[in-house]
């Protein structure tokens, strides 16, 4: 334990530097871009207006104390049954171990600890998280305690975020900072479509990303203080008299995240945050998933032709979704009753599965562990392990209400159940799905206990990878709906959303990609018309738009014609020869849609792969050239197109040049394409293209 007075955490392109005052919260001295080591500037206190404080008062500090001079949003509240409500805290300590940081110190008078950790990993991400312990004789309410708190500069700016709802998830908003507060808080209990904890902001020359690594009620403040530099808090969002802390007690938030840009977040998430069955990522395989194939309509020698017609695809996993438990025919029934239904599987599901890895393939099993329904054993048979508030019917959504995981009998016989399926099948992943909002999250003792739901959430997740390490979780939440850097911190991908349609895709998978290595993102090849929206679309656009991800087929394939096969089976031989470098670590670029056309793609030392949609139809009359990113552009040297995939794309019209360019006639530099852009041509609306791009290497010993 040390006492020293600067602290700085991060380096590179992004770090944070603060300062220990001798009571108060840390001063943040910098806050993004390199570090800084030495600013005697910063221990120059500031004057105040004459109506201000006598002395300097907090401004752009971590975690923010109500009642002592700083008038803006506070980031820790809390009271004794009404007394000990300030929070002056002194005496900090500083404790280094390896790369992580903790910063601790007390009020002996509120009689309360707190401990502030910060971690800097490899990717140029840093963590922070906040610790308060209940040093007094009686309990503590906290009202609110996030967990951290970054500083962005005054002037213009802007905060990126994603809203969006089931089946349009991760869609992109623009909001300007101005005078006031911007909050975003979520009471859905999860997640949520409509309130990701991801934001960037952008301004002054900055840019930088952040989340939240919570999967509950969470919030996000932007707060502007007084010298017009902003605080941007995050945190989980309690229900009031939630979080009551008994004596001794101590309240461990969840994680923030703070880093450069989406390279780095992309880079946190593969390398440091999921854990990989064995320390590291293998090849994503391809995965045919059951549901809009079969829904409800478990017929075992479909499902085995089903399996042997993917296997020739050069499908690599067989995901067995909902329909195989209890007497599960629909949706009202049998969620919680997770054994296996003997009028669909006479001898269990050892026969599919023998079928299915006899070919070749791993095996994976859908799950709701989280919810019943009131038509099931289970709920005839324990009513009260329902959350519910007394006195307040329960209302069901999607027919389900959800189990009260807090109570340790739930849990056991959750994990018992879970764990008696994996031990005795050859299952390799499971589809954790979640399929509503909660409501009525009272306890046994008639408390909120939201907060308490995801930490048990979490508990019963970790409890099955510790007895099933090789086995890979899906997180899934009516789609989209539980993505974040807590549930990925014990899950291996993601189901983007439920939505197949390619169209949708197009926004959702480039929000989402915001911050997710494509890898993780889960994205289908369905069937046309599409189940959610009714569109069709060539087979070539809904490949395309799925390739560039953890690539699936979410059909029957038995019911594809021979030439849909072949060129189906063609699409996955693509992305499987491509897939290396599509998931290779730093090589994913995103650009931002112009009219209705979105690209993206992956960029190597000797292959540059780009994807070109058309969303709706084009306004201008002739497309801008297709500019590609400075990090990708700066490699140089000059490069040609190699190939052009499907080969006869849907161009409204292709001039000779064009012609040519795409050909691989014609020559660039690709210094220049961050500025000059290649001049493709126009596409039809919701079709697609994938571009190979190959160095041309000069023959020195022919000149």
């Amino acid at each position: 334990m040390t006492q020293d007075t600067t602290v700085t955490v991060g380096g590179g392109a992004f770090a944070l530097s603060l300062r220990l005052p001798p009571t108060g919260m840390p001063d943040i001295v910098a806050c993004g871009g390199p570090p800084v080591t030495e600013n005697p500037l910063a221990d120059i206190e500031r004057s105040s207006r004459v109506n201000g404080m006598d002395a300097a008062v907090p401004a752009a500090v971590l975690l923010p104390v109500g009642g002592l001079g700083f008038f803006g949003w506070p980031a820790i509240a809390g009271h004794r049954n009404g007394r000990d409500f300030l929070l002056e805290l002194s005496g900090w300590r500083v404790d280094r171990a390896g790369s992580r940081t903790t910063l601790t110190a007390r009020d002996p008078v509120a009689r309360i600890a707190l401990s502030i950790v910060l971690e800097s990993f490899p990717s140029g991400v840093i963590a922070m998280a906040s610790r308060l312990t209940n040093e007094g004789d009686a309990p503590y309410t906290l009202d609110r305690c996030a967990s951290a708190t970054f500083l962005a500069p005054a002037g213009e700016a802007e905060v990126i975020s994603f809203t969006g709802m089931w089946g349009r998830e991760f869609q992109t908003r623009r909001d300007r900072l101005g005078e006031g507060m911007w909050v975003r808080e979520n009471r859905r209990g999860r997640t949520s479509h409509d309130r990701v904890p991801m934001i960037m902001i952008a301004g002054s020359g900055q840019r930088f990303a952040l989340a939240l690594g919570w999967s509950g009620n969470h919030l996000i403040v932007i707060d502007r203080i007084d010298d017009g530099r902003r605080l941007i808090h995050l945190g989980a969002l309690f229900e009031p008299g939630e979080m009551i802390l008994p004596p001794g007690a101590r309240y461990d938030s969840p994680v923030a995240y703070a880093g450069p840009d989406s390279a780095a977040f992309h880079a946190f998430v593969r390398d440091s945050l999921i854990p990989w069955p064995g320390g590291r990522a293998t090849p994503r395989p391809v995965t045919l998933n059951t549901w809009e194939g079969n829904y409800f309509d478990h017929r075992l020698d479909s499902l085995k032709a089903q399996a042997t017609a993917a296997a020739a695809l050069g499908i690599e996993r067989f995901v067995l979704d909902d329909g195989w438990f209890g007497q599960r025919d629909d949706d009202t029934t049998s969620l919680g009753d997770w054994d296996v239904d003997p009028r669909k599987y006479p001898a269990g599901l050892g026969p599919l599965i023998d079928h299915v890895t006899g070919l070749g393939l791993q095996f994976g099993l859908w799950l709701e562990p989280e919810m019943v329904n009131p038509e099931s054993r289970l709920y005839r048979s324990h009513p009260d392990w329902a959350l519910r508030v007394d006195g307040y019917a329960p209302r069901p959504s999607r027919s389900q209400l959800v189990l009260d995981l807090t109570r340790p009998e739930v849990a056991d016989h959750l994990f018992h159940k879970i764990d008696a399926i994996l031990a005795n099948h050859a299952v390799s992943s499971v589809k954790w799905d979640m399929n509503r909002d909660l409501t009525h999250v009272g306890g046994r003792d008639g408390t909120a206990q939201t907060t308490a739901q995801t930490r048990a959430l979490y508990a019963l997740i970790d409890r099955v990878r510790a007895a099933h390490p090789t086995v890979e979780i899906e997180s899934c939440a009516s789609g989209g709906g539980r993505i974040d850097c807590g549930v990925l911190a014990r899950t291996h991908r993601v189901w983007t959303s439920d939505c197949t349609d390619a169209l949708e895709r197009l926004e959702i998978q480039r929000g989402a990609s915001a911050f997710l290595p494509p890898e993780i993102l889960g994205s289908h090849v369905s069937a046309s018309p599409n189940h959610q929206t009714g569109r069709r679309h060539t087979l070539a656009f809904r490949a395309l738009v799925a390739m560039a991800y953890h690539m699936g087929v979410e059909l029957n394939p038995l019911t594809l014609t021979p030439a849909e096969t072949a060129e189906l089976a063609g699409w996955i031989a693509h992305h499987k020869r491509l897939r290396p470098l599509l998931h290779a670590p730093g090589a994913a670029f995103h650009l931002d849609p112009v009219d209705g056309r979105y690209a993206w793609g992956a960029a190597g030392a000797d292959r540059i792969v780009l994807f070109v949609a058309q969303g709706p139809q084009m306004i201008a009359e002739q497309s801008l050239p297709l500019t590609l990113p400075p990090p990708v552009a700066g490699r140089g040297g000059r490069w040609r197109i190699s190939a052009v995939h499907p080969s006869d794309p849907a161009f409204v019209r292709l001039s000779d040049g064009q012609r040519r360019l795409l050909s691989g006639a014609i020559a660039f530099n690709l210094a220049t394409l961050d500025r000059s852009g290649l001049p493709l041509p126009m596409l039809r609306p919701e079709s697609a293209i994938l571009l190979e791009l190959e160095p041309i290497v000069r023959d020195t010993a022919n000149g």
